[in-house]
């Protein structure tokens, strides 16, 4: 980590990150499942793939589906999500605390989802997020998403800071990667939503954070530098 760096703002990725959807995501594709005749997938063989989305969690449940109907399958599902949106959705253990800690070091954060705006802004509502939040940037809210690093420097204009004062967290590569491409430090969320083979100590994340208090104790180092 350079000496030079300068914490002002925290960002986060949404689903496996700042917060658990998983148990919402998962009963909603379970229901979509269903009113189409098929059995529910099993949970663990779904939920790593919940940071890549719906479609992909769709196409590991069933691969042998034929597009189409994957598709409606799909529709479904996010029909029922966007009216079940917050039903079981939860804080990972300490994030309140973190973002809490964060707010009174008198640091800014914000969040940059690949998830649709549709889905992202009544989230955040629900949650009571939306009027703390310096940014907020959904999936399609620029004409790239993650790994792009457009969304990136537009959350960094919302909240006013510059991108090499910022660091940003998420489970995925994909994240690492967009942070990186916008000159962030970078931390992969190693509690989130990891899929069978992944490798986040090859990421080239700056450090992997096991959970939310964790993301504080390494917040308050380089407040101490």
């Amino acid at each position: 980590m350079a000496a030079d760096f300068t914490l002002s703002c925290v960002l986060f990725d949404l689903d496996g990150t700042l917060i658990d959807t998983a148990p919402d995501l998962i009963s909603c594709l379970n229901h979509a499942f269903n009113v189409y005749g098929f059995a529910a997938p099993v949970t663990e063989v779904i939920k790593p793939f919940i940071s890549y989305g719906v479609a992909a969690m769709i196409n590991a449940s069933r691969p042998d589906l034929d597009e189409t109907l994957k598709a409606e399958i799909l529709d479904t599902m996010l029909n029922h999500y966007q009216h079940n949106i917050a039903e079981h959705t939860i804080f990972f253990a300490g994030m309140v605390d973190t973002l809490a800690a964060i707010e009174a070091q008198g640091l800014k954060w914000g969040v940059i989802t690949n998830k649709r705006k549709r889905f992202t802004d009544p989230l955040m509502d629900a949650l009571n997020l939306t009027e703390r939040a310096a940014c907020i940037v959904s999936g399609d809210t620029t004409a790239n998403s993650k790994p792009h690093p457009e969304p990136m420097l537009l959350a960094c204009k919302q909240a006013a800071v510059d991108p090499k004062q910022c660091v940003y967290i998420g489970d995925a590569l994909h994240d690492i990667t967009a942070g990186k491409n916008a000159q962030m430090k970078t931390l992969a969320a190693v509690y989130g939503y990891l899929k069978p083979g992944d490798a986040p100590e090859t990421w080239g994340a700056d450090a992997l954070i096991e959970s939310p208090p964790h993301l504080s104790i390494w917040i308050a180092e380089q407040l101490c530098r």
